[in-house]
């Protein structure tokens, strides 16, 4: 209760701020709409109550959000292309194969540049130097050059979703896996313990908690990197794609929806990753 407690005050205290910043942003839009309609003589609460509830605001109120949620993930059919869960559904399939071979590249740059010592100074500055492209002008040439090869669908969206995921996990690892103590690796070559037996005994099981916590950042980021692709090609449908189709058509509660949706696959994904953690952490005997 005592951690419930201030992360229940601080999201009523958000939660109160956005309905005010509701009535400062709709405002001048909700005057217009009772000008435009003859409505003259309005009262203060009619007027707060017309601007939460507005069909296009400009700032939508948290319960518009809510029920726009509630209708398009509860109250349709999941296979409907105007369902949160359709476009979810194809989001996550796209994350998970970029976070998958985001991950399994990462873990293996990371272990070269370990045991390879020129790679450290030869390719890690260009693993830094590959995250200062913008991904929003990076994403459509993938796309573009992966159609010339006619390879579409959830592919080029799961490049670009590994393209953000690898780094974490590159960097995390390559800490992790440099973490042990010199007296231990000291110990281990007392022992003649090969590089692969040192590798298995010694670095990975030091680098897990490095591991995880890089995991937990490389999930997240997938899940940007796939909606950002969406939002290039739209086609196929996908969170992106319906943020795109919201701003399009000036629907900015389906906007919101979209992008608490998807908060919530980030937020699951993410919460998957820590309860692996934690069992990793009580089969290793460091559990957190």
């Amino acid at each position: 209760m005592k951690h419930v407690l201030p992360v229940a005050i601080v999201v009523a205290a958000i939660i109160a701020l956005w309905y005010v910043a509701c009535l400062f942003m709709n405002a001048q839009l909700q005057r217009d709409l009772f000008a435009n309609s003859g409505n003259t003589t309005y009262s203060a609460s009619d007027f707060v109550t017309a601007e939460w509830s507005m069909e296009r605001p400009k700032l939508p109120a948290p319960h518009q959000i809510v029920a726009e949620l509630d209708h398009t993930i509860f109250g349709m059919d999941p296979s409907s292309k105007r369902s949160l869960v359709y476009h979810a559904s194809i989001t996550l399939q796209e994350t998970l194969l970029g976070f998958a071979i985001g991950s399994a590249l990462g873990i293996l740059l990371a272990v070269l540049v370990v045991h390879l010592r020129g790679l450290d100074k030869s390719l890690m500055p260009w693993i830094v130097a590959s995250q200062t492209i913008p991904i929003i002008a990076l994403a459509p040439m993938i796309v573009v050059i992966l159609n010339q090869f006619d390879i579409t669908g959830v592919l080029p969206k799961a490049v670009i979703a590994a393209y953000l995921s690898f780094f974490p996990v590159t960097v995390g690892m390559v800490k992790g896996l440099r973490s042990p103590d010199p007296l231990q690796l000291d110990l281990m070559r007392t022992y003649s313990a090969t590089r692969t037996q040192t590798f298995f005994k010694l670095r990975a099981p030091a680098s897990a908690p490095f591991f995880f916590a890089s995991m937990k950042v490389a999930v997240a980021a997938a899940l940007v990197g796939a909606v950002v692709a969406e939002v290039t090609k739209s086609e196929d449908g996908g969170l992106g794609a319906r943020l795109l189709a919201g701003s399009y058509y000036g629907q900015t509660v389906q906007i919101w929806a979209a992008l608490f949706a998807a908060a919530i696959c980030s937020a699951a994904l993410v919460a998957i990753v820590g309860l692996v953690d934690r069992a990793t952490a009580r089969r290793m005997g460091y559990a957190r």
